[in-house]
């Protein structure tokens, strides 16, 4: 005869699982700003690792627009964090034209987020001020920590997500 206490032994034993962290990452079109907002989607916080964000793989074939005098078009725009910014290790610097920006994490709490404004131009479209969706396409989000890293791809929906192993 199964006892009550039996019966939550054993249903623990079939949830219990490793924790994973997830990282969701979104770019919102924007002007004069476009965004990206990355997100701890997880059961875990995200500790010292890095996150890179890079639009060379883009259908766009983007850049970031910092400075006036530089690659991009018109209207520029210097990265400048809105949220989340003590998750931080050190500010990340972009230099104009740049296709890359790495933000090295300190801790990034479950639940929490980090979110930054930057001007992000195409190189091939007829509109480089606008970035749509199908146009950071391809681009990529990768983690890494400890020697080991996981990369994921912006949908056309300028989203992406990937599962960080084990907490």
């Amino acid at each position: 005869m199964l006892r009550p206490y039996m019966i939550a032994s054993t249903i623990g034993l079939f949830c219990a699982g490793p924790l994973h962290a997830g990282i969701q990452a979104r770019f919102v079109e924007g002007a004069p700003k476009d965004r990206f907002i990355i997100e701890n989607v997880g059961a875990c916080d995200v500790e010292a690792s890095t996150l890179r964000i890079d639009l060379a793989p883009s259908s766009g074939r983007l850049i970031f627009d910092v400075s006036e005098a530089g690659a991009g078009v018109e209207v520029f725009q210097p990265l400048e964090f809105t949220d989340g910014v003590d998750a931080l290790l050190v500010l990340p610097s972009v230099e104009d034209g740049q296709t890359a920006v790495e933000l090295e994490i300190a801790s990034l709490k479950a639940g929490d987020s980090l979110a930054f404004t930057i001007d992000v131009d195409d190189t091939i479209g007829q509109r480089e001020i606008t970035v749509t969706g199908s146009e950071i396409a391809g681009a990529t989000l990768t983690y890494a920590k400890d020697g080991q890293s996981s990369s994921a791809v912006f949908s056309s929906d300028a989203r992406t997500s990937l599962t960080i192993p084990e907490c």
